[in-house]
């Protein structure tokens, strides 16, 4: 079976008018229902029976065009499906039969029309965006609300434009039984649901005045008053828009902490009420124990500041008396305190600024000084060595040329004379031993690549043990070669030189020992001392760079 609907244009005299031709098809059969159209947007006989309220009409409507599908001689579902469509079928404004029913609260209408229409045709919406409950709940239909929610309790979560839905369409309105209606079938948070703006329908209910529906949605959900829009505003901002107070008292009491609770652009409820010139409202506000007469926006504006930016008027002149009854300052008397601490902060800003410049010119000056000290003492280091490598070829060469030029002379084989005595032996090995010391030494200083001021220090002590080696065993050699050459008759003289090199000697070395000795000693004590002050507090010695090593004497024994 098929179902077409068409139009047939006809009338005379200028008159318009025209015909909605049905026509059923099925087993080989054709039949045709004519159902005339009249008014602005062409209504069908169905949408002037729903509009008049004429359930009786309606069923003829519907019985002509079931008698029109059973002239084919078709099934008896095809019989139902004729009057689906013909019972949904809307107008050229896009309204139902179903949607005129329900607009105009025609009860006989709905419920004949409910037994023909499936989930589609209860749907459907006008070209405004609603559909039928929505009508019914705007309008305040509530037993045409019953009565759809009893066929089909999940029209509640439809809505219309900008997502509005009938419980915010019946609070708008004010339509308390409605809306008590719609939240007894409220289980799926229906009463959380809000506009593309951000507004439920606790927002459009306070802002209309209307306190029962205020109470009837806070009892259902008292966090509700919490809620805010888009634009940061509580139903208590919208309530002081308006001029009830009773729906300004049921927010508070659900909820008093929301008196303070700024939009986006930081304005409570008072600012808002004062702004919109809302004496009363305002009075009741400040009467409030959780409200802050010196409350600050955003832009730093309090209440008494947004009175006096008001038009001169008798509201304005009431609202500013009944503020500065309740000690309300402008924002620049507020702020004297503020002023001063901001004042005061600048101050100490400054000083810490310029103290930690200064503290960065010392470190920078310390820096500069850490560094001539490091190249004084690199400077130091290098001279030293230079001084050690000439007394180190100095040594060798007297020990070289001592070996060929022995005490006593050679015979003609060229071996010396003396070569079976003590002292010749005692010259000749303590001459190869600083012969060889001063040679490390000069190997030592040639091969050493120098970088690192410690290091060197640490090359430079070594060396410098070296070539005490070296002078001791050149001061041998001397007094050895003394006894040879002078022989046992002026034996005194020989024992004469060796007490002045030994005790010259063993006088300077001792001496030294002992500064060495000393030296490291103090080293360790003031590195002791260094540590258990740095446990405690840091200190900007840290940021010098400077060692304790570097801070020592030049000279490295």
């Amino acid at each position: 079976m098929s179902l077409e609907i068409h139009e047939e244009d006809g009338g005379a005299s200028g008159a318009r008018s025209a015909t909605k031709v049905m026509s059923v098809s099925g087993s080989g059969k054709r039949g045709r229902y004519v159902r005339q159209v009249t008014g602005r947007h062409n209504d069908t006989d169905l949408h002037v029976a729903a509009r008049g309220g004429d359930a009786a009409a309606l069923r003829r409507a519907l019985l002509d065009a079931a008698a029109a599908v059973a002239a084919t001689g078709e099934a008896p579902e095809d019989l139902e499906a004729a009057r689906r469509a013909v019972a949904a079928e809307p107008n050229e404004a896009g309204e139902t039969p179903l949607v005129a029913a329900a607009e105009r609260g025609h009860l006989g209408v709905v419920v004949e029309l409910l037994r023909h229409l499936d989930a589609e045709g209860l749907a459907a919406k006008n070209r405004s965006g609603y559909d039928a409950l929505h009508v019914a709940a705007r309008e305040g239909r509530h037993a045409v609300v019953q009565e759809m929610l009893n066929h089909d309790r999940m029209l509640a979560k439809t809505s219309g434009p900008a997502n509005t839905t009938p419980l915010i369409s019946a609070a708008m309105r004010g339509h308390i039984e409605v809306v008590e209606l719609l939240l007894e079938q409220d289980d799926f948070g229906l009463v959380e649901m809000a506009r593309d703006n951000g507004k439920n329908a606790l927002h459009f209910a306070a802002r209309q005045g209307h306190t029962g529906i205020v109470k009837a949605l806070l009892e259902k959900d008292p966090q509700l008053a919490r809620r805010n829009d888009k634009k940061g505003q509580t139903a208590l901002h919208m309530a002081v828009k308006g001029t009830s107070c009773d729906v300004l008292r049921a927010l508070v009491d659900a909820d008093p902490a929301i008196v303070m609770l700024p939009d986006k652009n930081g304005n409570t409820a008072l600012h808002v009420a004062t702004r919109k010139k809302r004496a009363e409202i305002v009075s009741v506000l400040l009467r409030l124990p959780d409200t802050h007469v010196n409350a600050l926006t955003r832009d730093h504006k309090t209440a008494f500041d947004i009175a006096e930016g008001l038009p001169v008027c008798e509201e304005s002149c009431e609202i500013k008396d009944i503020l500065s009854q309740h000690g309300a300052l402008r924002s620049r008397e507020l702020n004297q305190p503020r002023d001063e601490l901001r004042k005061t902060v600048t101050e100490i800003k400054k000083d810490v600024h310029t103290q930690l410049e200064q503290t960065r010119k010392t470190n920078k000056n310390v820096h500069g000084i850490a560094k001539e000290l490091r190249k004084l003492h690199r400077e130091g280091i290098n001279n030293a060595t230079n001084s050690v490598t000439v007394v180190a070829v100095l040594f060798a060469t007297v020990a070289f040329a001592a070996i060929f030029t022995v005490p006593g002379g050679n015979d003609n084989n060229g071996l010396a004379v003396v070569v079976q005595t003590t002292s010749f032996k005692i010259f000749f090995i303590f001459n190869a031993v600083a012969l060889f010391t001063s040679l490390a030494v000069v190997v030592v200083q040639i091969t050493v690549v120098r970088g690192e001021t410690k290091s060197e220090r640490r090359v430079v002590e070594v060396i410098n043990k070296l070539m005490w080696i070296a002078s001791v065993c050149t001061t041998i050699s001397f007094i050895a070669s003394c006894y040879i050459v002078l022989g046992r008759h002026f034996q005194w003289a020989a024992i004469l030189v060796s007490l002045i090199g030994g005790v010259t000697m063993a006088g300077v070395l001792g001496t030294m020992t002992y500064y060495v000795v000393k030296s490291k000693r103090q080293r360790k004590i003031r590195k002791k001392e260094k540590m258990s002050r740095r446990s405690g507090s840091s200190s900007w010695y840290d940021n010098t760079e400077l060692s304790d090593t570097e801070l020592n004497p030049v000279y490295a024994l």
